[in-house]
């Protein structure tokens, strides 16, 4: 074997496929560097770039889709590429990441995709509602798991804008009578690794397992829709991608093309992990080797301890960030958005917005009624379940929220554990630096 290369793994956010991906590196005999704040510079000086930790090659698996401001970190991966070669380079994931320029790449290049609009005119975006049927899909141009997308009926008004996001209207393709599914590619050095079908939840109709969608592994998977995630994935120029590919009568189309997509579900439906391919690829970008049956035998492990390279500094990688018993917070649905003063409650498992609040920015359609126990009553009252999409300090989250009258209450928004679970909740800590109040009554 040649000697050893050092692979540097580009993630400001701790994931368990990012440290999946450094396990593999050191478990085919190379050296791995978690690159992120408390281990990264680059210095120019003297006409010379270092870049330190001095890495060969970078995987980039910067998060992009879920902040606000994705400029800053495509600039800061563009940095690295100057000073060394790297896997899913900035250009590609630029056009994978924004869904609309991904259609319109694809379609160049004579790839099939559903039907789309996209205009910065509210007026021209809804005359053409009309041509795409009684139900359309419509979703921001940037988005994760399932983050920014609704389903709209034919005479539903939506903006161009959601939030900070463009937003589009895209043909919905749905053979399926009873549950939508689609399948998730995962394509590495244009290799198919595995795949999987995913099933939309109860009462939903997005697939994605983030939202609680189910998943079985696809043995057989058609050599067309092979063909097609494989194509996808090249035409964007991506070193590895979960490619999204959805059947309607005539045949495949591709959904999306996702740069920094999560295998945890698919190692649970195929008992596969990309994880050891992405490794292999990245030592090989460089003149590296690595055995192919260490690599045959990785597959079937999915490694998420944390890693030796991990940095041991005061403030190295943890799971949550802290955020207080109030913040200020973006809310937005089909039509607006708006900023708004929100409570965390660990108490409630459900988000709860005001239904002023949800006129205003368009939040819906109802996707169902549910039961929310308040107060002494043992029944609970039905109260209707909406999708918003809800940004906290940059972060973005999309969420089923439940709607009731807070014109009464303080924080017209209060967060519930389906946001608070990727925090932790500092309760003496409130925006205006004030210590937090006694709980307010009637809140769930």
């Amino acid at each position: 074997m040649t000697e050893s290369v050092h692979v540097g793994v580009l993630s400001l956010h701790t994931s368990k496929e990012t440290k999946a991906i450094l396990n593999a590196v050191e478990a085919l005999g190379h050296e791995s560097t978690w690159l992120r704040e408390e281990t990264l510079s680059v210095d120019v000086r003297d006409g010379e770039v270092t870049l330190d930790p001095d890495v060969d090659v970078v995987v980039n698996r910067l998060l992009l889709s879920n902040t606000e401001q994705p400029a800053e970190l495509l600039g800061l991966a563009h940095t690295l590429e100057g000073v060394t070669p790297m896997l899913n380079e900035p250009s590609s994931v630029l056009t994978a990441f924004h869904k609309y320029a991904t259609a319109t790449h694809l379609t160049a290049a004579g790839l099939s995709v559903p039907n789309a609009f996209l205009s910065l005119s509210a007026d021209r975006l809804n005359a053409e509602r009309p041509r795409f049927g009684e139900e359309a899909v419509f979703k921001t141009a940037i988005g994760t798991h399932g983050g920014g997308t609704w389903k709209v009926g034919a005479d539903e008004d939506v903006n161009p804008r959601v939030g900070e996001r463009y937003a589009f209207l895209q043909e919905l393709i749905d053979r399926d009578e009873d549950r939508h599914r689609d399948l998730r590619v995962y394509v590495v050095d244009g290799e198919v690794i595995a795949s999987m079908r995913r099933f939309a939840p109860e009462n939903d109709w997005r697939t994605n397992v983030a939202l609680g969608g189910d998943v079985e592994g696809v043995a057989d998977l058609p050599a067309d829709a092979e063909s097609l995630a494989r194509d996808a994935a090249s035409t964007l120029g991506l070193d590895m991608a979960g490619v999204d590919l959805v059947e309607g009568e005539d045949g495949w189309y591709v959904l999306e093309v996702n740069p920094t997509a999560g295998f945890k579900g698919l190692f649970e439906a195929t008992s596969t992990s990309p994880a050891p391919d992405i490794a292999r690829l990245a030592v090989e970008r460089v003149g590296g080797s690595v055995d192919a049956d260490a690599v045959e035998r990785l597959r079937g492990q999915f490694d998420t301890s944390t890693p030796s390279s991990a940095p041991r500094t005061p403030g190295a990688p943890t799971e949550q960030r802290t955020i207080g018993y109030t913040e200020e917070v973006l809310v937005s649905g089909t039509s607006g958005t708006e900023r708004t003063l929100a409570k965390s409650d660990t108490g409630a498992s459900r988000t709860s917005l005001d239904t002023s609040l949800a006129a205003t920015i368009g939040a819906g359609p109802i996707k169902r009624m549910t039961k929310v126990k308040s107060g002494s009553m043992k029944q609970g009252k039905a109260r209707p379940v909406v999708d918003i999409v809800v940004s906290v300090n940059g972060d973005r989250h999309t969420v089923a929220a439940s709607l009731e009258d807070r014109g009464h209450m303080d924080y017209p928004l209060l967060l519930g554990r389906d946001i608070l679970k990727h925090y932790h909740v500092d309760v003496t800590r409130t925006t205006d630096g004030e210590k937090a109040e006694e709980e307010e009554l009637d809140e769930e």
